[in-house]
């Protein structure tokens, strides 16, 4: 297994530290308002990352944080006039329940920053210990000029840092370059006894407390969108490399592209933001996986409705050809499909580095020569067939899994039949009823001619 490593910037074979064992930590969100479909992206290819590590051999304990606390979710509490805790809860709840919708059920454990605050404290202790942090008048801070290799991850040298979105100026900082550990409470704001005073975690310390935790000073894999490696996991490396000593944080860094609208990137202050709960009001789970993974995973998308409109068409085939396969019936051909080397194929195309798209491409080439020899096919040709899709789909999440296939399409196929007769007796208005109760239950109707095509669509 190779992929592109973001700290080298070049592909690289995957050897995790420790044999066999892998741990993955991929910065979570902050939940302090609604998540749009460029968090989807990011967090599905993390999922089908994870999901594709298992299958091949690895046992992954994928880490993600949740960060709890923050300006934003300050700012938000003031507006609704509640707690920053419930806004935290209610985002939280949230995040959790579209991650189920959207199938994303790899994490191991969603830890909360909140619940780390003890460790927060011990590593801000640390650096300041080993000369690294300094205590500012109105917080703690990371003196980066301490840390030589703060821009490697982001190839910047240190005169030449960009300014970050939350990086401000600020007096109290000995230089304008330098990131909060801890911010003193200011009035009204929740806040946590320190030996520096009260007040609340900087957003970089609480992902390495919560990966020194678990995982130690050393780990296999960090992920994050791009958007993140400046400055958030530029900190994050000079956070705990100044405590541990270590030449990395993280072995490998994986790094996913941005979602834009209409060419620009997806932003709720600028109104250019589609939520996904909106989405998945539009759309299923495997046509939203489906457009999300298909391409390069580092390079950007833009998201539309013909991105969409493309994913439910190619969702729709793979889903028809394996429904055909399943209720193929009792009369085989002679033909034997070696199913095989077409899993070969997507396995060689996950190995190098991720290639979602030829993965998709490979699958429905597959399903193409299913359609074009359904009826020579032989039973182990129908079987195999079946049992590529069935493999793949454990990473990809783009086909159905319907659990008796054989009582559905009986089902479906009688209120079709009646369907057809209320129609031949222009009794359109229960025609209608029947196809629009087909709908409402998951199933897509489509009229060909003569001929009526079906298939789940939720």
């Amino acid at each position: 297994m190779m992929f592109r490593n973001s700290l080298s910037g070049e592909v690289e074979r995957f050897e995790p530290i420790r044999g066999k064992r892998v741990n993955m930590y991929v910065c979570g969100p902050t939940v302090q308002e609604s998540f749009h479909i460029g968090h989807a992206r990011t967090y599905i290819i993390f999922d089908s990352i994870a999901k594709y590590m298992r299958l091949s051999g690895y046992s992954v304990f994928y880490l993600q944080n949740i960060t709890d606390i923050d300006d934003k979710i300050i700012r938000k509490s003031q507006e609704l006039n509640i707690s920053s805790q419930e806004v935290a809860l209610k985002y939280t709840d949230e995040y959790l329940d579209i991650m189920q919708k959207l199938g994303v059920d790899s994490v191991n454990y969603y830890a909360r920053a909140t619940e780390y605050i003890p460790e927060i404290i011990s590593q801000i202790s640390r650096l300041m210990e080993k000369g690294h942090a300094y205590v500012g008048g109105d917080g703690v801070y990371f003196r980066v000029s301490s840390f030589p290799d703060y821009g490697k991850l982001s190839n910047q040298r240190s005169g030449e840092l960009l300014s970050g979105s939350r990086i401000s100026e600020n007096s109290n900082k000995a230089d304008q370059k330098d990131f909060a550990l801890w911010k003193m409470q200011k009035q009204g704001e929740p806040a946590w006894e320190s030996p520096w005073g009260k007040g609340r975690p900087g957003w970089h310390i609480e992902d390495t407390a919560i990966t020194e935790t678990y995982f130690g000073p050393e780990y296999d894999i960090h992920g994050g969108g791009t958007d993140l490696i400046f400055p958030h996991h530029e900190a994050e490396i000079a956070q705990m490399r100044s405590i541990s000593g270590r030449e990395t944080l993280a072995k490998y860094w994986i790094h996913t592209g941005m979602v834009t609208l209409n060419g620009e990137k997806m932003s709720k202050s600028l109104g250019n933001f589609v939520t996904i709960s909106e989405t998945l009001r539009k759309y299923n789970s495997r046509e939203i996986r489906f457009a999300l993974l298909n391409g390069n995973y580092r390079s950007t998308i833009d998201f539309s409705e013909n991105l969409m409109e493309e994913a439910g068409k190619n969702v729709r085939y793979l889903n028809i050809i394996k429904g055909r396969l399943e209720l193929h019936g009792d009369v085989y051909g002679n033909l034997d499909l070696d199913a095989a080397s077409y899993r070969k194929e997507v396995e060689d195309a996950m190995n190098d580095d991720f290639d979602f798209r030829s993965a998709f491409r490979i699958l429905l080439e597959l399903a193409g020569t299913a359609y074009r020899e359904f009826p020579n096919l032989s039973l182990n040709s129908v079987r195999s067939i079946l049992s590529t899709f069935r493999w793949a789909n454990t990473f990809l999440g783009v086909f159905d899994t319907v659990e008796n296939p054989g009582v559905l399409k009986e089902s479906v196929d009688l209120l079709l039949d009646l369907r057809k007769r209320l129609r031949q007796e222009k009794n359109y208005a229960l025609s209608d009823l029947i196809r629009s109760s087909l709908v409402e239950m998951g199933i897509e109707v489509q009229d060909n001619g003569k001929d009526v095509e079906w298939w789940i669509r939720g």
